[in-house]
């Protein structure tokens, strides 16, 4: 039975499995910017197929401390923004840059409306927007944002990390495809 599942399991989860923990840590860490998740989900494996790691990284997310989601904010750019910040790794970056392909390709007017939400936004609730952008145009983005502005900080906070949980989902089954 075990060497049936070594066979079927994803290439990419068999060789995590067996990394030092450090190293684990590190390489996930790229799929969500807060350590203490990184280490979490680390601290589960061996895992074996994608299910069982997506269960685990919604375990661990929601059991996070609010610190904590913080943290994984700021390993984001703003939406409209290609530049990502220094404490985000090479890939997380890049997936960004995927995520928010369709922003980059909108009017003038958009771009500044957007650049303008994300200051209000800041100033309103000393953090950056997050949303998950893979699909969404710089039009519905721009809805959103403008929606949440109005949310009281509780729940503009449960509804970023919920953002940021299914950026996590996404970037984890990219992480299981490369």
């Amino acid at each position: 039975m075990e060497r049936w599942r070594k066979q079927r399991m994803n290439p990419v989860l068999a060789r995590w499995n067996n990394l030092g923990t450090a190293e684990a840590v590190e390489e996930i860490l790229s799929c969500c910017g807060a350590i203490a998740w990184a280490r979490g989900v680390a601290a589960r494996r061996p895992i074996l197929d994608e299910a069982g790691l997506l269960a685990a990284s919604d375990e661990i997310w929601s059991s996070l401390a609010q610190s904590e989601w913080l943290e994984a904010f700021r390993s984001h750019p703003r939406i409209g923004e290609s530049a990502s910040p220094a404490i985000s790794t090479k890939k997380s970056a890049a997936w960004s840059g995927e995520e928010q392909g369709t922003v980059a390709t909108v009017s003038e007017d958009v771009m500044q409306a957007l650049a303008e939400g994300n200051r209000t936004y800041e100033q309103r609730f000393n953090r950056i927007f997050i949303v998950c952008a893979s699909g969404k145009t710089a039009p519905e983005i721009l809805e959103i944002l403008e929606r949440r502005l109005k949310n009281d900080e509780t729940t503009e906070l449960r509804e970023a990390a919920e953002q940021q949980r299914q950026i996590t989902q996404l970037r984890l089954r990219k992480w299981l495809a490369s």
